[in-house]
């Protein structure tokens, strides 16, 4: 529910607070693409680029705001307003939340079902698509075009 309050606020008023602070969309779209690369490589590689701060500095509800509703996310719902209606953001990021939910809720069962294999098979394959995700918002957000 934090999850859904963050992604929800950033919708509606993601822009306003940006203006605030003189960056456009498109900046914290690229700042979001270069997060989104480096989380990538850590899941592919199997390296760890990000160091986290100590326990008393955290987040108060680490898993909703840092790994749920982070900085890839808030940068794609402010990207994707452009392109979608709001209807149909505020279904995806309900849809989105139900899953993370579920997964969340059955994450024991899904560690016994799939192993530590298949699992490390799975933080691959999403790192990759993680991967393509910040290449193609980079993209979107400097101009960079490859032809191909």
């Amino acid at each position: 529910l934090v999850s859904l309050g963050i992604m929800l606020s950033f919708l509606f008023v993601g822009d306003s607070i940006l203006d605030i602070i003189g960056i456009k969309v498109s900046d914290f779209a690229i700042a979001g693409s270069l997060i989104l690369f480096f989380i990538s490589l850590e899941m592919i590689l199997g390296i760890k680029i990000h160091k986290d701060d100590e326990l008393a500095t955290a987040s108060v509800v680490p898993l909703a705001f840092p790994i749920i509703a982070g900085t890839g996310t808030l940068t794609t719902l402010l990207s994707i307003r452009a392109q979608y209606s709001l209807g149909s953001i505020l279904i995806g990021i309900i849809i989105n939340i139900i899953i993370v939910y579920y997964v969340l809720k059955n994450v024991q069962w899904l560690e016994k079902v799939l192993g530590v294999s298949g699992i490390a098979i799975l933080k691959k394959i999403f790192g990759v698509i993680v991967l393509a995700i910040a290449i193609k918002l980079f993209r979107s957000h400097t101009g960079i075009s490859i032809s191909g």
